[in-house]
């Protein structure tokens, strides 16, 4: 008998349940709410705000609004968010993750300490390990004006500049073990003068599924990753499924389950990231009993 079992630990995260929580608040008050850019990066959830009354807008059509109410999602904004909905008599909504919002904090202030260093060989590089153009990467660069150094993997720590100062911060989702090899490889280069500083900010929230994904990849004969494609933590979390599990495949919704895939298997897992709702790896699951 088909045994098909839905990872208990998968699912949104705090930031995610937060902001859509405050969305559908909004919206159940029956007034017009716009979102920043898409609030998960989930399609099928972002279809069902969608038919709620959530209207999400680009930065472009932000600047054209005024006297409106405006949603942040988790991953924060730059200052100049802020500065132009102040200046367009725009209500801000904040649910920028208190992980995010924790980080952005610490990076402003490293910041204008930099500021305060005349000799510009002594200000510290700030360094990011995190996707170029991200939403929550482009906030954290942004409370440098611009001047923070991205570097997207461990192959672009070579980039930096040894004889000087260096302070790492991380995207609060990506993977803790690329993180503590950059760490490591910085750690036997800088040079001997020159001072490193890294903080621990990835989200353990994101870091703690990893094991526990692992394990749950590893006791299915085939695993269906529920995920939208934009996810920056859903390609981390898979990527270790399909390490662990080589029969692993990553679907947007049930509509994406090839029947092949069920053939002389007898169990399933159903896991996702933390921007895939619970609702739709149980619509999977159901599409699967369907297809039995």
């Amino acid at each position: 008998m088909l045994q098909i079992e839905i990872d208990d630990g998968s699912g949104f995260c705090f930031g995610v349940t937060t902001a859509i929580r405050k969305a559908e608040e909004e919206l159940a008050t029956g007034q017009r709410l716009s979102c920043l850019g898409d609030i998960v990066h989930n399609n099928m959830e972002c279809k069902r705000l969608r038919q709620m009354g959530l209207v999400t807008i680009n930065h472009d059509d932000l600047q054209q609004l005024h006297n409106v109410k405006v949603l942040l999602r988790a991953h924060g904004e730059p200052p100049e968010t802020y500065e132009l909905a102040r200046q367009n008599d725009i209500e801000i909504i904040d649910a920028t993750c208190p992980v995010v919002l924790q980080l952005q904090k610490r990076i402003k202030k490293q910041y204008k300490e930099n500021l305060l260093v005349q000799d510009q060989l002594r200000k510290p590089q700030i360094v990011i390990f995190g996707k170029k153009g991200h939403a929550e990467v482009l906030g954290l660069v942004g409370q440098t004006e611009g001047n923070a150094i991205v570097i997207e993997n461990f192959d672009e720590v070579t980039k930096l500049d040894f004889s000087r100062d260096i302070c790492l911060y991380s995207q609060t989702t990506k993977s803790l073990d690329e993180y503590h090899r950059i760490i490591d490889y910085i750690q036997a280069h800088i040079a001997p003068k020159a001072h490193f500083r890294s903080f621990d900010t990835i989200c353990r929230s994101v870091a703690n599924r990893m094991p526990s994904i692992m394990q749950f990849a590893s006791r299915h004969d085939l695993i269906l990753f529920v995920c939208g494609r934009k996810s920056s933590n859903g390609k981390v979390l898979f990527s270790e499924c399909k390490r662990v599990n080589p029969n692993s495949h990553l679907i947007e919704g049930p509509e994406e389950i090839d029947s092949q895939w069920l053939h002389d298997v007898s169990t399933i897992g159903i896991c996702g990231a933390t921007s895939t709702p619970k609702w739709l790896m149980e619509q999977c699951r159901d599409a699967i009993l369907d297809k039995d």
